[in-house]
């Protein structure tokens, strides 16, 4: 079994890029993709989702330069699931995508 996300959509905030002391990097970013389909009446929809993604290194520099918000953009990654506590102390767990490839179109 293998952990891939393929996705082909645009960017909807400017990436976040956040410069580590140590020399790494991270880029932070949303991406929208679309689906379309026919409703029980027969009519076409389109339903949009949301997805919150980051890379590190060349390919957070790589998106940080060649992307803003609307870009579309193909990426490839991998789904990764991380928990913080809340304000109240409770756990909570988000899934987010990590990217090791992408491609501006």
């Amino acid at each position: 079994m293998r952990n891939q996300v393929q996705l082909i959509g645009n960017i909807g905030i400017d990436p976040e890029i956040t410069n580590f002391e140590n020399g790494a990097k991270k880029v932070r970013f949303t991406l929208a993709t679309n689906e379309r389909f026919k409703n029980k009446d027969g009519k076409e929809q389109q339903q949009t989702f949301w997805h919150n993604l980051y890379a590190w290194g060349p390919t957070a520099s790589y998106i940080a330069k060649s992307s803003k918000k609307g870009t579309q953009l193909a990426i490839t990654g991998k789904l990764v699931t991380n928990e913080y506590k809340s304000k109240e102390g409770a756990k909570r767990k988000f899934t987010s995508i990590e990217v090791n490839k992408a491609v501006a179109l």
